[in-house]
């Protein structure tokens, strides 16, 4: 065999003896180490699939499986008749030389150090109370009553693990000890970070350092927290994904910062206009793009980051519904590929409930000391019962049996929302149904026009969001297009709904 089968084959064989069960999901995390550690180097020839198997001991079908997962993740690339090489889109973290760096002794203290030197502090207030969730309450056209809600981006809250959940706050509540309830390290809880590390690891492939992990109220927050910091650093400006979700504009708004929207198309966001822009950060959503619902692709993936070390700049992956897919396993966060440029920020907000107001961040090296600090200044930390209930919950293994709880769920409601628009309007187009909680319905022409459309839905009492109301694009055709979520709703609704507007569309 040749030496770079020989490698790949020492590398990989403890992967290859897991159990049946994860066996394929310890291969893609074994190879993926081992392109971030350097030790498959930019370039290196994979064996071919078959010939690894054979050295494996595992199935074709297994390494077929993570070859094409990190090939999307874009951390090998395939040339269609020569074979499957290692990509140079990885990074890996530097090294640090004290593990509790810019924070040292916060979990003792109960506090951070304070920003890193030469940072300019700016004062300003946290995020105001109320945000609109994403895709946003909208307005419905005309004035009857809403029967049927199509709003993108809300999970269904009566399947909240009520008796898990409250299991796990007796359980925190039995052990916790008095000390354990003063102020918090503004970071987190240290079994939650470690909780959660391993958790973001396992199931979304990044680069989880606990010691750089900081618990914050939602995505929401994390935005805010790095908008500050990139504020105080001397931006003006970020870059937002044009269509994407008009959250992200004014949340950094509040921070004092102007938003750029950057076009995208179905690879992910274009480079010449990003380059071009001027902005030095940017927030994406590259695992399932809000609200289109591509995946951008490994060629996307690679030119981001490209960008953000030519210009020193820094990008915010929200990763708000990466555990979601339903047709193979989800594509592994950005992160991933480098941890030192990516700010890596999720919640439990889909999987769990947004009422929780729990999430985390995952920070480079070079913001950390910054975003603790001004964590630590805008709330002291997030509540220790509520970590320490959540870190119960993961650790138990609470966290996972619910993903395959609400994915059951959603694809089922994913189906028939499908069924149903086949059924009571024929000739729509659906994208976006890989993953997530919604989908991109394109309705024929000859049901509208767009305004006629979305008035005469109204009027049955059915609220439909436009595609239009996410970014500027604004198509020349008639064709309805519209950002419909279905996981909030029964399947019974789902179907109905969509008759409802049938029939109102339909309409002489």
């Amino acid at each position: 065999m040749s030496s770079h089968g020989q490698a790949a084959w020492e590398l990989l064989l403890p992967a290859a003896g897991a159990p049946a069960r994860r066996r394929g999901r310890a291969l893609q995390e074994a190879l993926r180490e081992a392109v971030r550690s350097g030790r498959l180097t930019a370039g290196t020839r994979l064996p071919s699939t078959r010939a690894l198997a054979a050295d494996l001991g595992v199935s074709r079908g297994l390494v077929t499986e993570a070859y094409e997962q990190l090939t999307a993740e874009g951390y090998l690339r395939s040339d269609r008749g020569a074979g499957t090489w290692v990509g140079d889109a990885a990074r890996a973290t530097h090294a640090r030389g004290d593990a509790r760096g810019p924070v040292a002794g916060a979990r003792a203290r109960g506090e951070a150090h304070g920003p890193a030197a030469g940072a300019r502090a700016r004062a300003g207030s946290g995020p105001g109370s109320g945000a609109r969730a994403r895709g946003g309450a909208g307005q419905v056209a005309g004035r009857s009553e809403v029967r049927v809600d199509f709003h993108p981006g809300t999970p269904d809250l009566s399947l909240f693990p009520r008796a898990a959940w409250s299991a796990a706050q007796r359980a925190v509540l039995a052990r916790l000890t008095h000390p354990a309830l003063g102020y918090p390290d503004p970071r987190g809880l240290p079994e939650l970070r470690e909780a959660l590390a391993g958790m973001l690891t396992r199931r979304r492939g990044v680069v989880a350092d606990p010691e750089r992990l900081v618990v914050c109220s939602g995505v929401a927050q994390a935005s805010t927290l790095l908008g500050f910091v990139l504020r105080a650093r001397g931006l003006d400006a970020v870059g937002i994904e044009d269509p994407g979700s008009p959250e992200h504009g004014r949340l950094f708004a509040s921070t004092g910062l102007g938003t750029v929207w950057l076009p995208l198309d179905e690879e992910g966001l274009l480079p010449e206009p990003l380059a071009a822009s001027g902005v030095r950060a940017v927030v994406v959503t590259p695992s399932h793009q809000f609200p289109s619902g591509i995946s951008w692709s490994a060629e996307r993936r690679a030119a981001l980051l490209d960008w953000a070390r030519a210009v020193d700049g820094y990008v915010l992956e929200d990763d708000y519904d990466g555990d979601f897919r339903y047709d193979r396993a989800p594509v592994g966060a950005l992160q991933g590929l480098d941890p030192e440029r990516v700010v890596y920020a999720g919640s439990v907000s889909k999987s769990l409930a947004p009422g929780l107001r729990l999430g985390w961040m995952l920070v480079p090296e070079d913001l950390l000391g910054e975003v603790v600090e001004r964590k630590r200044t805008m709330d002291l930390g997030n509540p220790v019962l509520d970590q320490a209930v959540l870190a119960e919950f993961v650790t138990r293994g609470g966290y996972d049996r619910q993903l395959r709880r609400c994915q059951r769920a959603y694809r089922e409601r994913r189906d028939v929302l499908l069924a149903a628009l086949a059924e009571h309007l024929p000739g729509t187009r659906v994208s976006g149904i890989a993953a997530g909680l919604h989908v991109i319905a394109r309705v024929p022409g000859r049901y509208g026009p767009p305004e006629r459309f979305l008035a005469r839905a109204a009027e049955a009492g059915v609220a439909l969001r436009p595609l239009e109301e996410y970014g500027t694009a604004r198509p020349g055709d008639q064709d309805v297009r519209l950002v419909v979520g279905y996981a909030h709703l029964p399947p019974s609704a789902v179907t109905a709904g969509i008759r409802l507007v049938a029939e109102a569309v339909g309409r002489d």
